[in-house]
């Protein structure tokens, strides 16, 4: 009876641990919720949806792109990823979308966002960043990377030059 116990109580321990970790892990590392604003006016031909998670990385991502295309005849909205549940998003021209990948798979509102609406993918711009730099969703043409604010530009570049085939030259 006495060794049940103490397997007993180390799996106890363990489990608590796991979930403390699970918890710690959380918290550490989630993502920043991004106040929503818009640029330029919503009557403009053209429009942009930016739906990110924040961070220092991913907020200056977005803040190169909305510095890239402000003085553009371009209405700009910028949401937070949580956002795109309750958006009716098929005025926009082009949607782009900046998540960090989280256990191994994209966080569950852009899962939710791309199976609801799969038709908006040609409207689409992905940028994932991840631990490594690779992950991405599966059958998304998606630019990957790694957080590292030294690269900012390198990514607003990369990814101005898939808005531009959008927002420029149409669909």
């Amino acid at each position: 009876m006495k060794n049940f116990r103490f397997v007993l109580y180390g799996l106890l321990a363990v489990l608590v641990f796991l979930f403390g970790f699970a918890l710690w892990y959380r918290y550490t590392y989630s993502m920043e919720t991004v106040q929503a604003y818009e640029v330029n006016s919503p009557t403009l031909a053209r429009s942009l949806l930016i739906a990110a998670q924040g961070s220092e990385f991913k907020n200056s991502v977005v803040e190169g792109i909305v510095d890239h295309y402000k003085s553009n005849a371009i209405f700009i909205k910028v949401v937070d990823i949580s956002a795109l549940e309750n958006m009716d998003v098929s005025g926009f021209d082009a949607i782009l979308l900046i998540h960090t990948w989280e256990y191994r798979k994209p966080p569950e509102a852009v899962q939710l966002f791309m199976d609801k609406n799969p038709g908006l993918k040609s409207k689409m711009v992905v940028l994932s960043t991840s631990g490594e730099g690779s992950g991405k969703m599966e059958g998304v043409d998606a630019i990957t990377g790694e957080s590292i604010i030294s690269d900012v530009s390198l990514y607003v570049e990369k990814v101005i030059i898939k808005l531009h085939q959008l927002l420029e030259t149409g669909n």
